[in-house]
């Protein structure tokens, strides 16, 4: 098995554990609504932890796709390929500033819980704001993905690694998120409530993924051009060295 099937395959696996981490994530995750959410938080403290691990799961693999494939993207385009591993970086970072304001409701569920009636107003004053810094936290964490991921899309739409419908359906997928992540932001509201706009990309990561583990990558005429540049380069600079020491 070559480098670039490797690649394809720890790629496509990536995309399928980052998708399933967060969707179990969020099945799981207790409802956060209404007045009395607290209360159901202290009540599934372990849920509210296999939750936040499984969101850290989900941030880990999301950085993971594109730090798999920079060694191949970069030859490409460096520029490109390194921006893709920054921006899905920043997007994992504020993936789990989300988590931690997560976790930190369940010492707020338990107060709640122990605390007097007249005496939980406050408690749960602290626990809105902590929420609503997960939800900003989200939607800054979406923001860098769509950055990221219409790097990396680009760079296989020129490349053509793999079809140019699936490369450009990630592009036309991404620019549809940006655009729900936009209006959540000037609106206040959450990126969720844009499900029209964020699901076209959310098939073409599955669809994306079964294509790297079932075809992989195409032969792409930019990354043979570069794999042969550099290995004629290093001989062309012995030979050079070597007429020089022979003076």
């Amino acid at each position: 098995m070559n480098s670039t099937r490797r690649t394809a395959i720890a790629t496509g696996a990536l995309f399928i554990v980052a998708t399933i981490a967060a969707l179990v994530a969020a099945a799981l995750e207790p409802a956060l609504t209404g007045t009395d959410y607290l209360t159901g938080v202290a009540n599934h403290p372990n849920r509210l932890a296999t939750v936040a691990l499984l969101y850290l799961i989900a941030a880990g693999t999301s950085v993971g796709i594109a730090i798999a494939l920079y060694p191949m993207l970069k030859k490409i385009n460096a520029a490109l390929a390194l921006g893709s591993v920054v921006f899905r970086t920043i997007e994992a970072v504020f993936y789990t500033a989300a988590v931690v304001s997560l976790l930190s409701m369940l010492h707020l569920g338990q107060q709640f819980a122990a605390a007097p009636a007249d005496n939980r107003a406050p408690i749960h004053a602290i626990a809105d704001s902590l929420l609503s810094m997960r939800d900003h936290s989200t939607l800054a964490g979406v923001l860098a993905f769509c950055v990221g991921a219409l790097m990396y899309y680009t760079l296989f739409y020129r490349s053509r690694l793999v079809p140019r419908w699936l490369s450009g359906w990630g592009v036309a997928g991404a620019l549809l998120m940006m655009t729900a992540s936009l209006l959540a932001l000037f609106s206040n509201s959450s990126v969720t409530g844009y499900t029209l706009l964020i699901l076209p990309i959310a098939v073409q990561e599955m669809v994306f993924a079964v294509w790297l583990l079932v075809k992989g990558f195409s032969p792409s005429p930019l990354t043979s051009r570069a794999s042969s540049e550099s290995s004629t380069t290093p001989s062309g600079t012995t030979a050079t060295v070597a007429g020089v020491q022979s003076r």
